[in-house]
């Protein structure tokens, strides 16, 4: 039997969400190799969000998809300071697609601005972010970088802006070369490729109501209204990573949404190691000796056959505990 009453029934007021939900998936699931950095990199894209927003503008919330017990543990702990307002702990890793259904699903907010653990956010990012997203008309997302991307994966975005009587269009490359060069190089592509695709590259401008977007958007970071993605959940999934991340990107434009991004970065995504310019002044402490040696090791391991077959090794031992 019940023995008095629920003092909540007294309460005259729930909490109000925040307009905008700020979402992450974390998956960590060892500290070692890979990873061995994957935790400080998300500290520091948590940080950087803190540093670049109105505090009293968005709220955060964080899938872990099955990360590692230190992992956790910090991610309690962010929750108790305030920093993370949702944490939402799946024991086992339901691989991207299955923690956004999860996820964007549960987001409190109208609004939905997802990131990777390993985004880099700069001042003025979602400020600029909804620019893009409240003047254009039935945007599905917005990623605050210009990048280049699949251009089948926009191509209902290219549609509108060539029937729309007010949208200006001009294609070029609107990208400097330093800013296309390290989005490049963070996702471990070589110096060569870079070069190459700087080269070939032809972006969309599209010019609408006196602001301005590049054609394209990726699912690595994005803002987008819960509206638009609701109506696209919820997507397969088979495997963690691969083909089916790009399903968003795909659904979105099948269904006519719009796809672009800011003309100018205000992210940058830093992979799995920190960037040289969060290591501070003097870098790494690694005695001249160790230096040596270890660029003996790497020159050996870039040698072709010997990179086959470690990336072989790797690649077994990964499936072997991870899938």
């Amino acid at each position: 039997m019940r023995v008095g009453q629920n003092p909540a029934k007294q309460a005259h007021q729930a909490h109000a969400p925040a307009r905008v939900t700020v979402v992450f998936v974390t998956y960590i699931p060892h500290l070692a190799g890979y990873y061995r950095e994957s935790l400080q990199v998300f500290q520091a894209s948590l940080t950087s969000l803190w540093e670049s927003v109105r505090s009293n503008s968005f709220e955060v919330l964080v899938f872990d998809n099955g990360s590692e017990p230190t992992t956790r543990a910090v991610l309690q702990q962010y929750h108790l300071e305030g920093k993370i307002h949702y944490l939402m702990l799946s024991h086992a890793n339901l691989g991207k697609t299955g923690a956004w259904n999860m996820a964007f699903l549960a987001a409190p907010g109208e609004i939905v601005a997802y990131a990777d653990s390993d985004v880099y956010f700069r001042p003025g990012w979602l400020e600029a972010s909804l620019r893009i997203l409240e003047a254009f008309p039935r945007v599905g997302m917005v990623t605050a970088r210009p990048f280049p991307n699949a251009a089948e994966r926009w191509t209902a975005t290219r549609a509108w802006a060539e029937r729309e009587p007010e949208a200006e269009t001009e294609w070029g490359r609107f990208l400097a070369w330093e800013d296309f060069r390290a989005f490049e190089r963070s996702l471990g592509h070589p110096e060569d490729r870079i070069r190459q695709a700087y080269e070939n590259l032809r972006l969309l401008k599209i010019r609408y109501r006196g602001v301005e977007a590049i054609a394209g958007a990726g699912h690595w970071q994005f803002v987008a209204p819960k509206a638009a993605l609701l109506d696209v959940l919820p997507l397969p999934y088979d495997r963690p990573m691969g083909a089916d991340v790009t399903r968003l990107d795909l659904a979105l434009n099948e269904k006519g949404y719009l796809r672009l991004m800011t003309p100018r970065p205000y992210v940058d995504h830093m992979g799995n190691r920190l960037p040289d310019f969060l290591r501070g002044k003097g870098g790494t402490t690694t005695a001249p000796a160790t230096r040596g040696q270890a660029g003996l090791l790497r020159r050996l391991a870039h040698l072709g056959p010997v990179r086959k077959v470690l990336l072989a090794l790797y690649d077994r031992i990964f499936r072997l505990y991870y899938e």
